[in-house]
Parts: structure tokens; sequence; C-alpha cells
């Protein structure tokens, strides 16, 4: 995905803020070196009155003044590190010194986007995405099948918890590597905690590593976002970019839909907000503690039919994971 303007702006903004304190710190240490050896300036203005005086020989048709600037210069630049070097300070410590030598701190390098500004942008990604400390602790590389019960087969599936979450795992597997060629939706049913904000997170984190923007948000989050954006006419700039982040983002987690305090408007926004990114071609994962058919009931007719139409359904099975840990 490209950035947003606003995204790009952001990154932007700190490579802007490196290159005033690149400046900033060059500037002082040639103030420290014009106090400790004040020969030196004398020798960088010895250096700018020759190549004023070298251009105006060249101007006056002597082709072989740029030859002796040469040579002068590099014997002034010798003088300068020799001086340098007395004093005990390295050759460049007048240069200008950068955090990434590779762009000079300018985000590009060679026309393409940088290293270091790819790590800013997952950095921006994960601060955005609303969750950023809880995916260190909630990835597929802790992901465990132990507290998944592997003797008793749930009636439904026709096999123990265990081996489904197995195919569940693969499928989110799936769902992350298909991803930035095909997107998709899904939306995770089952009681609490038998895994599905976890699961959620794991697919998150996957996707946020690989330059995909995602947002997190419980039910009740994304509403009042909503609701502030519709009523609220003071609304501030970075709520109305979160409303444009929540239809443009990569993947959308809507967690625990269902508990919220339920309306018309509520209804109206969670089927625009549904039918607009599914139009945009972004991704949504939902997960509630609702089945189907209390979907139904609960929002609309349209609502459910978008979701069975359009999303692959999974439903989770098991006891409170959260219980069993303790």
């Amino acid at each position: 995905m490209s950035l947003s303007n606003s995204q790009y702006n952001a990154i932007m903004r700190i490579y802007n803020q490196r290159q005033f304190q690149d400046k900033y710190e060059q500037d002082e240490r040639i103030k420290e070196i014009y106090r400790q050896i004040p020969q030196i300036r004398h020798i960088e203005e010895a250096m700018g009155t020759q190549a004023v005086a070298c251009a105006k020989r060249l101007l006056d048709g002597d082709a072989d003044a740029r030859q002796r600037l040469k040579g002068q210069l590099e014997d002034l630049r010798e003088q300068k590190a020799v001086l340098l070097e007395a004093y005990g300070y390295a050759p460049d410590y007048m240069e200008m010194r950068y955090q990434c030598p590779e762009c000079r701190d300018t985000g590009y390098a060679k026309g393409k986007k940088c290293r270091c500004f790819k790590k800013e942008e997952i950095a921006l990604l994960y601060s955005q995405s609303n969750i950023q400390e809880i995916l260190r602790k909630e990835n597929f590389s802790v992901f465990t099948f132990q507290y998944y019960d592997s003797k008793e087969v749930i009636p439904q599936i026709g096999m123990t918890v265990a081996d489904y979450m197995k195919q569940v795992y693969g499928w989110c597997r799936e769902y992350v590597e298909g991803f930035a060629a095909k997107g998709g939706n899904l939306i995770f049913t089952g009681s609490t905690g038998v895994g599905k904000t976890f699961l959620t997170n794991c697919i998150a984190k996957e996707l946020i590593d690989r330059y995909q923007s995602v947002i997190y948000l419980s039910s009740g989050d994304l509403f009042e976002i909503f609701s502030k954006n519709k009523f609220r006419h003071d609304t501030e700039e970075d709520m109305q970019d979160m409303y444009q982040h929540i239809l443009d983002c990569d993947l959308l987690i809507i967690d625990d839909l269902g508990t919220e305090l339920n309306n018309s408007f509520v209804s109206s926004q969670l089927f625009y907000c549904i039918n607009e990114r599914l139009i945009r071609k972004k991704g949504t994962i939902i997960s509630t503690n609702l089945s189907m058919d209390m979907l139904r009931d609960t929002y609309s007719d349209r609502i459910s039919s978008r979701i069975i139409s359009q999303y692959s359904i999974i439903p989770l099975y098991g006891g409170d994971i959260r219980t069993k840990k303790r």
C-alpha cells in the first residue's frame, strides 16, 4: 500500500527535523573548532577567496586557473587536516554527520525509499494501528495449541478443538500470505475467551511487518469516532484523519462487535463502513460473540447479507483460554 498524504507528510517531517538537527550539530562543531583553532577559520576563508579569484580568472579566459585552484585547495585542506589532528580532532569533525549516511537523512537513496524510511514507515503503521504494545505479546511466534482440547470431539465440526484450531491457524496464515494480492474479509465468531482477538492480533502484526496499514478498534470506539465525525462540527483534524483511515486502511479490525449500544445510527454506520470498504476493496476482520442469526437480529438483513456473501466465516469453539492460563 502507498502511504496516505498525511502519513507520508508525518514521516517527511521526521526527516526535515533530522536535517535541521544535523545542520545545528555541524554548526556547533564548527564554532567549537573556530574557538579552539582560530587558524582554521583563516584557512577556510582563504579557500573561499581562492575560489572567487579562480572564477574571475576563468571569465578572463585563463584556462589553467581551475587546475591551479585544485592544487591550492588540496594544500589548504591538508593544512586543515594537520591542525585538526594536532588538536585531537578527526579530519571530518567539521563535516555534516547523518543518522543515515545512505540517504543523508532525506529518506531516499538512488531514487528509492531508503531502508531507514521503511523502518519509519513500519513504526508509523504500528503507532496508528492502536495495538502497538499488545502485538509484542500476541503474535504467531507465541501461538500455541496447548490450551485447546485434543480429546473431546465437537459435534458441529466432527473433530477436536485442537485439530480444528490447526485448520484455523492455517487459514489465518493463508490469509496473510494472500493479502497483498487479494485482500479479503474474515469474521470470527464464538464465546468469550476462545481466541478471536488473539488471532486478529497475529494477523495484524504479520501484515504491519509487510507494510500494510492496519487499524484495530473495539466496536464501541469505532462508533464513537463515527458519531463525533457526524454530529460535531468542531471535530479535531486528527479525528477526521482517523475517520478517513478507517475507510482507507488496508485492514480494519472491528473487535467485539455487538458489545456497543446499538441503535439505528450504529446500524447505518456499520453498513456504510462495511459496504464502503468492500467497494474500495479493503480488508476487514470482525470478531464477535454473536452468532450469524443474532447478528441479523441485532443489526439488519443487509448487513448480515454483506457479511455472509463477502466474508469468510470462522466459528471458534472451546472454553475460556484466559481462565486456563491462570
